[in-house]
């Protein structure tokens, strides 16, 4: 199993508790691209996907309600793993 699929599969199984940095960089795995933010959020964006995903980083951790949009958004659009 690849790093990219353990961070997948940790994240996937447990949305409470994921470090801020590995939600991002799920995010850029499924190509959205970070499009700004503020202070402690980061906004990311997909071409062909309608909503935006917001996290916010608290304390090192992404909200899990974010986490769980994100995984939402991943599943419901069928994405898959950009190289």
């Amino acid at each position: 199993m690849t790093k990219k699929e353990k961070l997948i599969d940790r994240i996937r199984n447990n949305p409470k508790g994921v470090r801020f940095e590995d939600a991002c960089k799920l995010s850029m795995l499924y190509g959205f691209e970070e499009k700004g933010g503020k202070g402690s959020h980061r906004v990311f964006a997909k071409k062909g996907v309608k909503e935006i995903i917001n996290l916010q980083n608290v304390g090192g951790e992404a909200k899990p309600y974010q986490v769980r949009q994100l995984l939402m958004i991943i599943e419901r659009y069928g994405l898959k793993e950009v190289e």
